[in-house]
């Protein structure tokens, strides 16, 4: 290595005093360097003057001298010195930087592990659910083709037992047709006399003119064989996709209020027409064709007759209730037959904790207290949500829609306050997890 480059001896440049490298260095008499704060203040200590280094006495103070060169090889290593701690610094936070970088690294593949992993567990699903669909389709498709195969069985032994009758009745005419053509060349006029009559006397045959071999309707046997897969689709997807189906009927979210022009003298409603109860005392209201009369029932305002229809209603406390909607035409002064071939498209509580819709009887994993009511008119669809869940009740599929519809509400009698809680239609709170 070259003088140039050769590092600074820096324990020439310490100060015997302090130990550190000199700063504003000054030289005694004698020779020797000191920091000119550490020898001021050594002489100031002590009674007599005398060099630190090698004793030498001084009988008064004596004069120090800067040295220059000194000073300027102490100021390069303080700067060194500096400088080295500050890369040593820099490198501790390059070291720091390259730490973190590499547990940003270890954090990025563990989450593509992760990612890979629910990928893989989400495929699965999804294939057990396409796997479920792909055998419920065939069964139902198989059931299906047999009724229509059987139908039309039916018509080919209808048609091919007539087509018998018809050949055999054929074959006799035509028998009958040569004999009377055989006998018309006969020259035994005897012969012809004795056997006229009865050779004219037509063989018995069945009139044919009203028999007809009618074709059976197939239309909507395949429809009505596929329809209970679209509740099961959605209860598939709603397991797959939580949230989803619910988020999406929301999109389609009306403001209902209450028509209380047919409501039951019975019932109170509240100013703002968001809440329906079962009061004791009866009111005296005008008796318009629109009102309930007999039921505890009580419509919307708004109507449905085309496109997409979603709302909500609290049922929380309730013991009892019907909800869901209902055809414009329903009968209001009968007693009150909920059945879709009346026009009622329901969801409804009995005893507390007994659920049931048109299908009968529902098995709920909880009670909800927030039902979402969703209809598609075109697609003949309606469908009930536990809001809070955001998990499907109860799907009716193949609807057929011909009439308006409204929303409905029955809150049942009070039961002497065991189901005083209101039915509350809620503003919809669009999720957003």
């Amino acid at each position: 290595m070259s003088a140039a480059k050769r590092p600074f001896p820096k324990d020439q440049f310490l100060c015997s005093i302090c130990l550190d490298v000199f700063t504003d260095p000054v030289t005694t008499p004698c020779g020797h360097n000191f920091c000119k704060n550490c020898i001021t203040q050594h002489w100031d200590s002590e009674a007599h003057r005398e060099c630190p280094d090698c004793n030498k006495r001084f009988k008064r103070r004596p004069e120090l001298q800067v040295n220059s060169l000194i000073s300027e090889m102490a100021s390069r290593i303080k700067k060194s010195t500096q400088q080295r701690a500050e890369l040593g610094d820099t490198e501790a936070e390059l070291q720091q930087m390259i730490q973190q970088r590499q547990l940003k690294i270890v954090e990025f593949k563990q989450s593509v592990k992760v990612s890979r992993e629910n990928a893989g567990r989400e495929k699965a699903r999804g294939d057990q659910v396409l796997t479920r669909l792909r055998r419920a389709i065939k069964k139902r498709r198989t059931e299906a083709v047999n009724v229509i195969q059987l139908k039309h069985k039916l018509i080919e032994k209808q048609a091919k037992g007539f087509i018998k009758e018809l050949e055999q009745e054929i074959s006799q005419l035509k028998k009958k047709s040569a004999e009377l053509k055989q006998l018309s060349l006969s020259e035994d006029h005897l012969l012809l006399l004795r056997n006229l009559q009865a050779l004219k006397a037509a063989p018995p045959t069945k009139d044919w003119t009203e028999v007809r071999v009618r074709s059976p309707s197939y239309e909507g046997n395949m429809r009505s064989a596929l329809a209970p897969l679209v509740e099961m689709l959605l209860t598939e997807l709603n397991k797959l996709l939580p949230n989803i189906a619910l988020r999406t009927a929301q999109q389609s979210a009306v403001d209902v209020t209450l028509d209380p022009d047919t409501a039951n003298p019975t019932l109170i409603l509240s100013a703002d027409g968001k809440q329906v109860h079962h009061a004791d005392v009866k009111k005296k209201l005008p008796d318009n064709p629109k009102r309930f009369s007999r039921d505890l029932c009580v419509v919307g305002k708004q109507v449905i007759s085309a496109g997409r229809f979603y709302f909500e209603v609290q049922v929380k406390g309730k013991t009892c209730w019907v909800i869901g909607v209902a055809n414009e035409l329903i009968n209001r002064k009968g007693p009150l037959n909920i059945d879709p071939q009346n026009g009622y498209w329901t969801l409804g509580l009995r005893k507390e904790n007994e659920y049931y819709a048109t299908a009968g009887r529902l098995d709920l994993k909880s009670q909800p207290e927030k039902v979402g009511v969703f209809v598609d008119y075109e697609e003949g669809l309606v469908l009930f949500y536990d809001v809070d869940a955001a998990s499907l009740i109860h799907a009716l599929t193949d609807c057929c829609f011909t009439e308006r519809l409204l929303p409905f509400l029955y809150p049942a009698p009070n039961k002497s306050g065991k189901n005083s809680a209101p039915l509350i239609i809620r503003p919809v709170k669009h999720r957003v997890k």
